[in-house]
């Protein structure tokens, strides 16, 4: 079997530069995120359990609040307790935070040992169970500073203030125009120098797709750094020694002379005896002289030697020249051409013999491919130790990072940035969606978003039929997108809503080889409809990309729009009662329970897993039909199922809160008034 042509040795440098420099660019620390005033702890403790009464929450920020920061505490049954809130004297914090700051184009550190308190009042603790903190601030770099926390209390029940009133305020327009000028989705970036108290680390935000740490260039990253430069200088001292120079003349092994020094004596020694040297054998002569160019600068045309005779043989016919080796040896013949003699046998590397065909090195392909490979495995495992050691999550990604002295997992800051909102029990996690972080949290407004396009086939239907319809997500290259991904059970998730809010379905298509997507629907009244589409798109680099993307739909005849029921805290969904507590605020992530019990008695329902999840909200803004899907805490939270609403803007909003009991989904219709 042939050998392949050994590499040059530029080559080799070239490849090694290269390498090195791709070691430099992966394991050099991402720069992190610029982001001040975060949280850095609170009393109570974000996950914490109470067991004696309370009379504020203290939430210690790196920097003070803004004065006109807005913040909210929310009793088990949905009620606001808050009272108000001032600041507190500073003191020591815990553990230091480090934040970073912008200077001259360099990301510089510095570390905070002084919290800055917010003093927020509690009126009363009307109830056992899980009271959920809420802030909405802007620190002096004008990035907005939002998050919840939660704590437990489990201590005796305390009463309201004589002619206390539970608040109903809504933040300062001044405070939320500046927040939704930044729109950062995260509450902290700040970075504690110590390790955390595992009480009271955050859980880390899904999903899978980043990967999340402390940023800047601590000691972990430094060790790192020194073990790869170390390895790297070794990998290029071996590369040093295997192509040191091989002397002249030294014979390699049993009596045998190098290629390389063959190629030098050939000429002078086929003059002088008059026989052909090949490896430093004698052979066949051919006419003209030896291995030297002939004098006439003629073909060379050898004569016939038997084969027995020496270890190389030239073949009369071909003049190849062929060394013929032991059985189960590869051999290379090279042909003779005019004015250059033949080239210097070659067989597998031996034993004795190991050096390459380019002279002056020792480098061969072998030797190669396993320093190459080596050298890569280096690199990789470097890149993922950085990764390991440092905590450290790349802005490039736009997502926040959480300090891990932060809040735990079920009172993480919730993502709103494109109507898909997630409960902190699932993990805290933004989505780009049609709006970007630059555009309001209500989705589903537009028909191309992303990229993508709802391109829907049919745009009306006849009242009362049951009919197909029909639809394909369309991308920039005029092609239907076919690749999605399984979120909450489903490819895709389907809403259908009338124009005056009426008329709620939650459907789910199934797809055709081609993209298309098809789900029987029945209208029964004339108007308009809104349809949406809301899944995420797997991308050619394989990221997961989710949308929410809407377009009208018409059934023809005559009608008239439905008035928008008056807002109420309870409805009924078949044979159920079901209720609404909470106070949707504008901005601001707030909790909203549900409680689901029969319709004739007070016992709960026993509620079932729906969408793998124990209830599904869509909410729906009057006039523009903005979108907002927001999923619960894993858990049922004291008997309820929760969920963490950041209401887009002022208006009237129509809330569909879907769930199961005995296989059956229904859905209890809500209106919310957010003033």
């Amino acid at each position: 079997m042939r050998r392949h042509p050994q590499i040059p040795g530029r080559m080799v440098s070239g490849l090694l530069a290269f390498l090195l420099a791709s070691a430099v660019a992966l394991l050099a620390p991402a720069q992190p995120a610029a982001a001040h005033g975060t949280l850095a702890e609170s009393t109570p403790a974000g996950g914490a359990t109470v067991r004696e009464p309370v009379t504020s929450v203290r939430l210690f920020f790196t920097e003070k609040a803004a004065a006109n920061a807005y913040f909210t505490i929310t009793a088990p049954g949905g009620t606001r307790v808050d009272n108000g809130w001032s600041y507190g004297e500073p003191k020591p914090l815990a553990k230091p935070v480090r934040e970073y700051f912008l200077v001259n184009g360099q990301f510089e550190p510095r570390e905070y040992t002084t919290g800055f308190p917010a003093v927020v009042a509690v009126a009363h603790l009307p109830a056992k169970g899980q009271y959920s903190v809420s802030y909405l601030s802007i620190a002096s770099d004008g990035d907005a500073v939002r998050g919840t926390l939660t704590f437990r209390y489990d201590g005796p029940v305390t009463a309201a203030p004589q002619g206390w009133t539970p608040p109903s305020t809504q933040p300062d327009p001044a405070l939320l125009a500046a927040a939704e000028q930044h729109q950062t989705s995260g509450q902290v970036s700040a970075v504690p120098t110590t390790p955390a108290d595992p009480s009271t680390a955050t859980a880390a935000a899904a999903p899978p797709t980043e990967s999340t740490g402390e940023s800047g260039p601590g000691a972990p990253t430094w060790t790192v750094w020194a073990v790869a430069i170390v390895v790297a200088v070794g990998l290029a001292g071996f590369v040093g020694w295997r192509r040191r120079p091989v002397r002249t003349g030294k014979p390699t092994g049993r009596g045998r002379t190098s290629p390389a020094t063959a190629a030098r004596r050939g000429a002078g020694a086929g003059a002088r005896t008059g026989k052909k040297t090949v490896s430093g054998k004698a052979g066949a002569t051919p006419r003209g002289g030896g291995v030297g160019a002939p004098a006439g600068g003629g073909r060379q045309r050898p004569t016939a030697v038997p084969a027995s005779k020496g270890n190389a043989v030239v073949a009369a016919r071909t003049g190849v020249a062929i060394d013929p080796t032991p059985a189960g040896r590869e051999t290379r013949a090279v042909a003779t051409t005019d004015g250059a003699s033949p080239a210097s046998l070659d067989t597998e590397p031996r034993p004795d013999v190991d050096a390459a065909d380019t002279p002056g090195t020792r480098l061969s392909n072998a030797h190669l491919a396993l320093f190459v490979g080596g050298l890569v495995v280096a690199l990789l495992s470097g890149f993922g130790l950085a990764r390991i050691a440092t905590g450290d999550e790349s802005p490039a990604t736009g997502t926040a990072r959480q300090s891990a002295v932060g809040p735990p997992a079920s009172g993480q800051e919730m993502s709103a940035s494109d109507g898909h909102q997630h409960a902190p029990g699932i993990g805290p996690h933004t989505h780009p969606g049609d709006g970007g972080s630059g555009q309001t949290l209500a989705t589903g407004t537009t028909v191309s978003a992303g990229g993508y396009t709802l391109q829907p086939l049919e745009r009306s239907q006849s009242p009362g039929v049951r009919a197909d319809y029909r639809f394909r997500i369309v991308g920039t290259d005029r092609q239907a997108a076919t690749r999605f991904a399984v979120v909450h059970d489903k490819p895709l998730h389907m809403i259908v809503v009338g124009r005056d809010l009426s008329g709620y379905q939650h459907l789910h298509p199934t797809m055709a080889p081609d993209g298309t997507w098809s789900v029987p629907l029945t209208l029964a009244r004339p108007g308009g409809y809104r349809v949406y589409a809301d899944f995420s798109v797997t991308t050619a680099d394989g990221k997961q990309q989710p949308l929410v993307l809407g377009v009208d739909h018409t059934v023809p005849g005559a009608g008239s729009p439905k008035a928008l029921p008056p807002a109420q805290a309870q409805t009924t969904a078949g044979p159920y009662a079901v209720s609404m507590t909470g106070t949707p605020t504008v901005g601001v992530t707030a909790p909203i329970h549900f409680q689901v019990n029969g319709a004739d008695t007070a016992t709960p329902a026993q509620l079932e897993r729906y969408l793998g999840a124990y209830g599904h909200l869509v909410v729906v803004r009057e006039g523009d039909l903005g979108y907002v899907h927001v999923h619960p805490e894993q858990e049922l939270v004291d008997g309820t199922v929760k969920f963490w609403l950041t209401a887009p803007s002022s208006g009237r909003y129509r809330a569909f809160f879907d769930f199961q009991v005995a296989g059956t989904v229904h859905t209890g219709e809500f209106t919310i008034n957010v003033q």
